[in-house]
């Protein structure tokens, strides 16, 4: 009989946290350990945000967590660059041994998040201790790490083989495991929006609330501010489409790298006034965002299966996004979203003049969210944690 749930997770939020804690309630105990880098922690209060998100600050949302859900860290020392990445496997798997020992942590199944590092750790738990072990490949651990070269490859065709199951969040994601060689059963279980927290609420409330206009339309977008969250090409895009309406302000929530970048597109386009940078939200302050929005935009350059467009969705916000991983397996009908090419700026502004003007349902769409509710999502990780028992 498994009563005890050890998962192994490099952060404790959204698309890992909300499953984990619905499913705890069918466990004595559950025990998170949080991979998290011991020299971006020694400076956590004096780093740059860039790096400070990387932080277990933001990494860890302990919010209502169950009386029977523990949370540690698992700090490992490394540099963040590629040779360090790749490294990392071992320096991990010492720290939830030595965290495991001190602890006296017990555990009858591995659940780990992402196929590298915390799926390695899982793999060489389940060799060591003989407990099942099951593995959640999200997104660029499996579209991207083994197709980078032959050791990578290695690297994750060892973590998959050695899981008794493996869960993806696509059929997209699946199609990249059967390129390799892994013959270990996979699952499909997309992610998921917490139900108790995205729902409708008023419009207009949201805008007062936010000091939003109540007279434009919005638009927005929500992600880290990283170039394959392809942010440009929203700017470029609504720099179009401000030809033909002037009612129309984009908000981009969310902070990175391309900061910068963006800020200084937005200037040069002369688009201060259409185009806000809102900076970083916290998890619970995204709702009053995206009910306060007439169309969420996702124009991701690659995806697995982001949470925040079934986020949307739970909303009965409409989907503008692009043909990329998982998303066309969810917009599947026009009823709920458009797709658009990825890195294109001309379809993409097409697709927000269609949007602007379509009269959506909104019931259809909450209707056709219900099935991506975390309640409903977790059933489905249950059927594959009762082959254990």
């Amino acid at each position: 009989m498994i009563k005890d749930l050890l998962v192994l997770c490099h952060s404790y939020r959204n698309f890992q946290k909300d499953p984990t804690e619905l499913v705890a309630r069918h466990f004595s105990s559950v025990t998170a350990l949080v991979r998290t880098n011991f020299f971006i922690e020694m400076g956590r209060f004096f780093l740059p945000y860039q790096l400070k998100r990387f932080s277990s600050i933001y990494k860890i949302d302990r919010t209502d967590l169950p009386r029977n859900v523990q949370i540690f860290q698992t700090p490992v020392k490394y540099f963040p660059t590629i040779k360090g990445y790749e490294n990392i496997g071992e320096r991990h798997l010492d720290s939830v041994q030595r965290l495991i020992r001190n602890k006296k942590i017990t555990f009858d199944l591995v659940h780990a998040h992402f196929t590298w590092s915390s799926g390695y750790v899982g793999a060489r738990l389940k060799e060591q201790i003989g407990v099942p072990f099951v593995v959640t490949a999200h997104g660029y651990d499996i579209y991207d790490l083994p197709f980078r070269d032959t050791a990578w490859r290695k690297k994750i065709e060892y973590v998959l083989n050695t899981a008794d199951s493996i869960i993806t969040v696509s059929n997209k994601n699946r199609e990249c495991i059967s390129k390799l060689q892994v013959d270990t059963p996979v699952h499909v279980i997309p992610n998921g929006f917490k139900g108790d927290l995205f729902f409708p609420r008023n419009k207009s409330e949201c805008r007062r609330a936010l000091g939003l206009p109540l007279d434009r339309v919005i638009l927005l977008a929500v992600g880290n501010l990283e170039t394959v969250k392809g942010h440009r090409y929203l700017i470029d895009a609504v720099r179009a489409i401000s030809r033909y309406r002037s009612d129309v302000i984009c908000v981009i929530i969310g902070m990175g790298k391309e900061i910068h970048a963006l800020n200084h597109q937005v200037h040069t386009a002369g688009l201060e006034n259409t185009v806000l940078l809102a900076g970083e939200k916290s998890h619970i302050e995204i709702p009053l965002w995206i009910n306060a929005c007439d169309l969420f935009i996702l124009p991701s350059l690659n995806e697995g299966n982001p949470t925040v467009l079934f986020e949307a969705l739970g909303c009965g916000r409409p989907v503008i996004g692009t043909h990329v991983g998982g998303v066309p397996e969810v917009l599947t009908s026009p009823d709920y979203g458009l797709l658009v090419e990825p890195a294109s700026a001309e379809d993409l502004a097409d697709k927000l003049l269609e949007g602007l003007e379509k009269e959506w349902d909104q019931k259809r769409i909450l209707e056709y969210s219900e099935q991506f509710e975390w309640r409903n999502i977790s059933n489905e990780i249950l059927k594959i944690y009762s082959a254990f028992d």
